[in-house]
C-alpha cells in the first residue's frame, strides 16, 4: 500500500472515531425533554384500567408484570377494572404512599364505552398527568384508540403528550382488536396480547429507569 493511500485510510479512520465519539457522549438524549426526566424517584407505578390490572391475561402474564420481569425492577400494579379517567382522578391520591420515579398512565377505554365526553376524557387525564408531574415522576402515557371504527383518541392523546412532554407509546392495541389470537375477548388482550404490548412499552420505557 502506498504512502498516500496509507495517509488516506489513517484520515478516515480518525473522522470515523470521532464521530462514533460524539455521538455517544455528545448527541442530544431522546428523552431530555420529557418532563422530571431523570426522576430522583424509586418505584416504578402502574396505573389504570382493567388493562393495567390485567384482564384477560394469566397470572403474571399481564404486560405489567411481564415488563416487571424484563426489567428487573418491582412494578407497582395500581390498575382497577371498569375505571374511567374520572375515577382515576379521583383515586390519584394512592400514588401519595410511593416516592414515584415513573408512572405508566392507561386510561380512556372506558370512558369511550361509557359514552364520557371526549373533551371530559381528556381534561381528566391532563389533571392526573398534573399530579404526577408535581410528584417529581415521568408520566409514560400509553393510547388507547377511542372508537372500534376510525379513532377519536388519536389526536387528543398526541396533543396532550406533546403539551405535557410525556413518554408516549400510542394506541397500545393496535393490531391486536379482531385477532382471536390475541385477545381473550372484545376488549382485553390474552397472554399473547399482553406480550405484544409488554415489548411496544419497553422499547420506550427502559431508557426513563436510569
Amino acid at each position: 500500500m502506498s504512502r498516500p493511500t496509507i495517509l488516506w485510510v489513517s484520515v478516515v479512520a480518525f473522522i470515523c472515531v470521532v464521530g462514533v465519539g460524539w455521538y455517544f457522549f455528545f448527541s442530544p438524549d431522546p428523552n431530555e425533554n420529557i418532563t422530571n426526566f431523570p426522576s430522583s424517584g424509586t418505584d416504578i407505578i402502574a396505573f389504570g384500567d382493567s388493562l393495567v390490572a390485567g384482564s384477560g391475561a394469566t397470572s403474571k402474564n399481564d404486560f405489567v408484570s411481564l415488563l416487571s420481569r424484563r426489567t428487573g425492577r418491582t412494578i407497582i400494579n395500581l390498575g382497577v377494572p371498569g375505571d374511567t379517567t374520572a375515577d382515576g382522578l379521583a383515586r390519584i391520591h394512592e400514588l401519595d404512599r410511593y416516592h414515584p420515579k415513573v408512572v405508566l398512565l392507561l386510561l380512556g377505554g372506558n370512558d369511550h364505552l361509557k359514552r364520557v365526553p371526549i373533551q371530559t376524557t381528556f381534561q381528566n387525564l391532563a389533571k392526573i398527568i398534573e399530579y404526577i408531574h408535581a410528584r417529581g415522576a415521568i408520566v409514560l402515557l400509553l393510547g388507547v384508540k377511542g372508537s372500534l371504527f376510525g379513532d377519536q383518541f388519536a389526536s387528543e392523546f398526541e396533543a396532550l403528550h406533546k403539551k405535557y412532554q410525556t413518554a408516549y407509546v400510542s394506541n397500545v392495541l393496535q393490531s391486536l382488536f379482531g385477532k382471536e389470537e390475541f385477545m381473550e375477548d372484545s376488549v382485553h388482550p390474552n397472554d399473547a396480547g399482553n406480550k405484544f404490548i409488554a415489548d411496544r412499552v419497553y422499547q420506550v420505557l427502559l431508557p426513563l429507569l436510569r
